[in-house]
């Protein structure tokens, strides 16, 4: 006859043999994601060349910045938070002997802070090679409207960048042979359709934060098919791509428990570092392909398959850029294309 003792002692054997087994095949998995991650093979200088990346003060945008800077690049740090960008700044320039890394305010979710942004750049650069749109944030738990009158999740992930482009598309085209890389996500994948009545989420009980999420990165995609076709004969190269599953504070920002468990226990077991997050960006940016391909989505440094019929769908890429237009205002003296 056992003992109570004997069965809680059995049991607890038991719960700890199955977590010991399911932390060891996770670590597996993450030690084989890790070492098949793609890697930038370009070895190109971009001495002389200017990099404008978004949300560059951490994650995989901080990554790209560091390497393109020891490339020779002046490198551009676009952000939200001015202290903490500047500390960036300081500890590339230390990391990489470059005295070319540059602060500049910007927050992508207020189309007033980028036309501010856009007005002060064009002022005092005089090219722009490589436009690098990473800034993001995670899909909020209750929908939030900007003073836009925007959701939050899709001004900062897309309509923020979409105004943004568009004020620089001029300076690209006369910096030509340049490049636009726009991070995406596979999270796109979850979006089966798209309205494009409601990319704002006006209509009730539409919203919820995975699905804002993957709609911002859908649109990411399909901004870049339709820009990258209208500058097909213009020298600028126009491709999205997904850094993969990666250990970025961008969970641990999100208001979501789901999210917050995976960046907690899951991500830095099983996701890649942010610096191989970067490598996708690195290449795209500083390939010395020439002339360079155009309207890809790309993932670990290669053209990816994964991309959905959704966002390949050339109809809904000219109604989106339609309604974005529509959405952030776009003026004629505005357009640059």
């Amino acid at each position: 006859m056992f003992r109570i003792d004997d069965t809680w002692g059995t049991t607890i054997g038991v719960f700890v043999f199955v977590i010991m087994g399911m932390s060891t095949i996770a670590i597996s998995l993450g030690l084989v994601y890790r070492r098949r991650s793609g890697r930038a093979t370009t070895t190109a200088s971009l001495k002389g060349k200017t990099v404008l990346i978004t949300g560059a003060s951490s994650g995989i945008g901080r990554e790209a910045a560091k390497d393109l800077a020891q490339r020779g690049a002046r490198v551009i740090l676009a952000c939200r938070n001015l202290q903490k960008a500047s500390q960036v700044a300081s500890d590339i320039e230390e990391a990489t002997g470059s005295k070319s890394v540059v602060v500049m305010k910007v927050d992508t979710s207020s189309l007033a802070s980028v036309r501010e942004f856009a007005a002060k750049f064009l002022a005092q650069e005089r090219r722009l090679d490589v436009l690098v749109l990473n800034a993001g944030i995670g899909g909020r738990q209750k929908k939030t409207l900007t003073s836009d009158n925007l959701e939050l999740t899709m001004a900062t992930n897309h309509f923020g960048h979409f105004l943004l482009t568009n004020l620089l598309l001029g300076l690209l085209k006369a910096s030509q042979p340049s490049r636009v890389v726009v991070v995406s996500c596979m999270i796109h994948s979850n979006v089966q359709t798209l309205d494009i009545e409601n990319l704002n989420f006006t209509k009730e009980g539409t919203y919820w934060p995975v699905q804002a999420y993957a709609q911002s990165k859908a649109c990411n995609i399909l901004f870049t098919r339709y820009l990258a076709n209208l500058l097909k004969d213009y020298g600028v190269a126009v491709n999205s791509m997904c850094p993969g599953f990666v250990s970025s504070d961008i969970f641990a920002k999100s208001e979501s428990f789901i999210a917050g468990y995976v960046y907690n226990y899951l991500a830095p077991i099983l996701a890649k570092t942010v610096e191989q997050g970067a490598q996708t960006i690195i290449q795209l940016a500083a390939s010395d392909e020439n002339p360079a391909p155009t309207g890809g989505f790309y993932e670990d440094c290669r053209v990816s398959d994964n991309a959905t019929n959704l966002v390949l769908d050339e109809g809904l890429a000219k109604k989106v850029w339609e309604a974005s237009e529509s959405l952030v205002g776009l003026q004629p003296e505005e357009q640059h294309y």
